[in-house]
């Protein structure tokens, strides 16, 4: 059941100006109905809740006491910024979100001027911030105007070493600069690690109330004749907390922690702030990520992303699965091979449920590692458990391990290191869109000297290709595979190791070869059917392994084909660029061949479901179809004959 709130405040915002004539009281009232509307919005849509539920009084205080789209408010990952794009003029497009031709599900630059910077990776707001003030100090021109820059992060994001690098230089530079550490314990994970640590420390060594008064506002901002003895009191509480603060000795003024949740110390630490502060300035703010709805206060993590839900019980309304997912197919595989090899361990970064080291960690947790936000450093720390003689699997989505790429090339690949990469999410992924699609991860790893690339056409080849990666010492290896359910093949009892380099035929035909790398074997293997159908029966084979390339396979297909055409779930420069390459050295293209290569085209597809990406994409079935028919000639003689 969906319910629709009353929100006779929220109904008078058509933009953040609104929000000037309500008064305190209003203003909180308003931060209420704003926190149903999401609630409400999320239920029909599903999507990212818990954040955004976390941030609502954030939101509403920041847009009324800020002069959006002027002063520029950046949401750092953005799954929070669901309620900003209520007060930001799109309440009415909510419906859409994450839907092909809708509202992103996060901020995103072509979509409103509200939107000042585009975000879904970790870690990026401060940087950006920090850019937009020293355009304004240089004279920059922007569409908007120049004003205060705020960067809003999560304490999450904090994990990652980008965060610091911002704050470092921004400290360097002295300039005016406002970031908000919205500090919810919470990542999509609980955060791990020193920094999560010294974070409760702040807030949890000294009794709250106290410290909620020392941060009324930064002792270098109050008027004169109070500065001093406010200055001694922040300094006992400080001695008496935690002695001193990393975020001071960075160069920023520290205010916090305050109660994210109460607009009385909002409202004026941020009318403070704007009145007053010179230079860069932190404010710690301690929130409660899902705060006001039950069923995501009370969830292991926070309500961070839902189906569509009932609003009264919280209970999401998922299609039931017929199918494993392939996420809990690696899973359940990497916890077999590691029963039997003490040496296998695992690593993520931040994502120990989207990628099931959950599960392995329950079983082997002296050997389950979550860095936090830091693919560098999860990178280079496999690199020394291979060095050191271990077996380490990163599990990193495709979008994410873009994030690590130099330490993939100079820390594993260089040093011929045996790091094994699972690479969850490979392809289009859907609601989320061209920020979390898998696309690129083909082509930067195949380039590389000494790695071996493999891509799982369905659950059970998974399942063998994790055994592969434990067994190859030789140098990195990386296996692909998509979101979602398999295919509901049958499974192995338990991995074989394929043979590195080989791939296998699925099915004999004549003229046309159909050479498939990853899952999108079911799609081609159905635009087979439908060719044959009209007497064209092709060739299928899964090449399993886009390097070390299967040189005979290939040169076997092309010899005996009149057309070969390559399927890949990638950009160009991938699996087909490295077949065209094998083809064209061997001379195969001087004896005629038709090739074609299917690859993802180049541009950035917007969020869809997956199917109406791959359909923009042009790799369904009835597209392969169709490029079979036009690269032996079919279709234009049929159309002829019409």
């Amino acid at each position: 059941m969906t319910s629709v709130p009353a929100t006779p405040l929220l109904d008078r915002v058509e933009s953040p100006a609104d929000l000037k004539r309500f008064s305190d009281a209003e203003l909180t009232r308003l931060a209420h109905e704003l926190r149903e509307e999401t609630i409400a919005q999320v239920s029909r849509t599903g999507g990212h809740l818990g954040a955004g539920l976390g941030v609502v009084e954030l939101t509403v205080a920041l847009h009324a006491i800020f002069d959006a789209p002027r002063d520029k408010i950046i949401w750092d990952v953005s799954h929070q910024s669901y309620p900003h794009k209520i007060l930001t003029g799109r309440r009415d497009r909510m419906r859409t979100i994450r839907q092909k031709g809708g509202l992103s599900g996060f901020t995103k630059r072509s979509e409103s001027p509200y939107d000042p910077f585009g975000a879904a990776h970790s870690s990026t707001s401060i940087s950006a911030a920090l850019g937009f003030k020293v355009a304004a100090d240089l004279g920059g021109a922007c569409p908007t105007g120049h004003g205060d820059s705020i960067a809003v992060i999560g304490d999450g994001a904090m994990s990652a070493g980008m965060a610091y690098e911002a704050m470092n230089n921004a400290g360097h530079l002295g300039r005016r600069l406002i970031v908000i550490l919205n500090d919810n314990e919470m990542s999509i994970a609980p955060p791990v690690g020193a920094m999560s640590s010294y974070l409760s420390r702040l807030y949890a060594e000294a009794p709250f109330q106290d410290l909620k008064a020392a941060a009324k506002g930064a002792v270098s901002l109050l008027p004169e004749p109070f500065r001093e003895g406010a200055k001694r009191a922040k300094d006992l509480l400080k001695g008496m907390a935690v002695g001193g603060t990393l975020f001071e000795a960075l160069g920023f003024s520290y205010i916090g922690p305050i109660d994210g949740h109460d607009m009385d110390q909002l409202l004026p630490v941020l009318r403070t702030v704007k009145a007053r502060a010179t230079g860069p300035v932190l404010i710690h703010a301690i929130t409660r990520k899902g705060k006001g709805y039950h069923p995501a206060e009370t969830a292991p993590d926070k309500g961070h992303a839902r189906a569509t839900f009932d609003v009264v019980t919280g209970e999401q309304k998922k299609a039931p699965s017929n199918a494993p997912s392939y996420t809990k197919v690696f899973a359940r595989a990497l916890i077999d091979e590691a029963g039997r090899d003490p040496r296998i361990c695992a690593v993520t970064a931040a994502m120990p449920d989207g990628t099931g080291l959950d599960l392995f960690g329950e079983r082997y947790p002296s050997r389950c590692f979550d860095v936090g936000i830091a693919e560098q450093h999860g990178v280079t720390f496999c690199a020394g458990l291979a060095a050191g003689g271990m077996r380490p699997f990163a599990a990193i989505y495709s979008t994410f391990l873009q994030r690590g790429y130099d330490q993939v090339v100079h820390d594993v690949a260089i040093q011929r290191l045996p790091v094994r990469f699972a690479i969850d999410r490979a392809g289009l992924v859907g609601a989320d869109g061209a920020t979390h699609a898998g696309s690129y991860d083909i082509a930067y790893l195949a380039n590389l000297p000494g790695f071996t690339v493999m891509a799982a056409a369905d659950e059970a080849e998974l399942v063998h290709m994790v055994a592969t990666a434990a067994a190859h010492d030789e140098g990195p290896i990386a296996f692909r595979y998509p979101r979602g359910e398999g295919m509901g093949v049958e499974m192995p009892e338990r991995g074989v190791p394929l043979e590195i380099g080989r791939g296998r035929m699925i099915r004999e035909g004549g003229r046309v070869a159909l050479l498939s790398f990853g899952a999108r074997l079911k799609e081609v293997l159905e635009a087979a059917e439908a060719l044959e159908a009209r007497g064209v029966a092709p060739t299928v084979a899964d090449a399993r392994f886009a390097k070390p390339l299967d040189r005979e396979l290939i040169l076997a297909l092309a010899r005996g084909h009149e057309a070969l055409i390559t399927i890949e779930e990638g950009a160009v420069g991938g699996f087909g660029s490295h077949v065209a390459q094998l083809l064209a050295e061997e001379g195969v293209f001087d004896t005629g061949l038709k090739y074609r290569s299917m690859v993802l085209p180049d541009i950035f597809i917007d969020q869809a479901s997956p199917r109406e990406m791959y359909e923009v994409a042009g790799m369904n079935a009835t597209d392969i179809e169709a490029k079979v028919l036009e690269t032996l000639g079919v279709a234009r003689v049929a159309g002829q004959r019409a």
